[in-house]
């Protein structure tokens, strides 16, 4: 029986969470949908989504496939897995779409934002870093600078990920203040196993003047994740966008 796959656009908060990835005896994004999809089709689907993100780490805008063995009524199936699911997790549209697509394999860039607040806040708090250090923004754009482009980011890998191609190509890479919260956005083809927290710790401490920018690059180039800084907390980094080659 030939299956019929559909996109899913999905927003979710991601702090009590173990990530996307379905794990055994943890409580996932992932396995969070798949167990709503079950209940409602009666036999088990699989989602494959573009990224899989970190435990803790939110999405805005999470790209994932299934297929289906019959063809459902989207309108009404969005509004069953969004009733079913915890409010954590939102299902924002299903679209049908060609066999050939693949969330993962078709997408050519991926976009995360990490947000800092200089200030103490309750209603942000699972989706900021509150650091009240004084920070020059200057020096950490320019380290941003430095990561543009093709490089080996083993540096900012954790040592336990058993990925063995480290090479990543940052197409875009800056910081800026933005509404009383000081953002960083990075924008590249993939992204390894906790990269974007690391870049962000050691910049942090570029911004501290706990290092330089001549420190920041040899850090980059040396390829040992313990000559970096500490990874930044989960709860600032938002999954942003997906893109693909062409609309879907």
């Amino acid at each position: 029986m030939k299956k019929l796959r559909f996109r899913l656009l999905i927003e979710y908060d991601g702090t009590d969470y173990s990530g996307w990835q379905v794990q055994n005896g943890q409580v996932t994004v992932q396995g969070e949908i798949e167990e709503a999809l079950t209940r409602i089709f009666g036999y088990h689907v699989r989602i494959t989504a573009a990224g899989r993100t970190d435990s803790g780490v939110h999405a805005r805008a999470q790209v994932a496939h299934l297929d289906l063995n019959d063809e459902p009524d989207t309108g009404r199936l969005l509004r069953s897995l969004n009733g079913v699911l915890h409010r954590d997790i939102r299902v924002k549209s299903i679209d049908s779409v060609d066999q050939v697509f693949h969330a993962r394999y078709d997408a050519v860039l991926r976009e995360y934002i990490y947000k800092i607040s200089a200030q103490p806040t309750a209603l942000m708090r699972r989706f900021v870093w509150q650091l009240y250090y004084q920070l020059d923004l200057e020096k950490m754009n320019a380290a941003a600078t430095i990561i543009l482009g093709k490089h080996d980011f083993a540096s900012f890998c954790r040592t336990k990920s058993d990925v063995e191609n480290h090479i990543c190509n940052v197409e875009f890479a800056s910081w800026y203040a933005q509404d009383g919260l000081l953002l960083f956005c990075i924008r590249a083809d993939r992204f390894l196993h906790g990269m974007v927290r690391a870049l962000v710790g050691t910049m942090v401490d570029l911004g501290r003047g706990r290092i330089d920018t001549t420190e920041f690059r040899n850090i980059l180039a040396a390829g040992d994740r313990r000559s970096a800084g500490p990874a930044a907390p989960a709860r600032g980094l938002t999954l942003e966008k997906i893109f693909y080659s062409k609309s879907i």
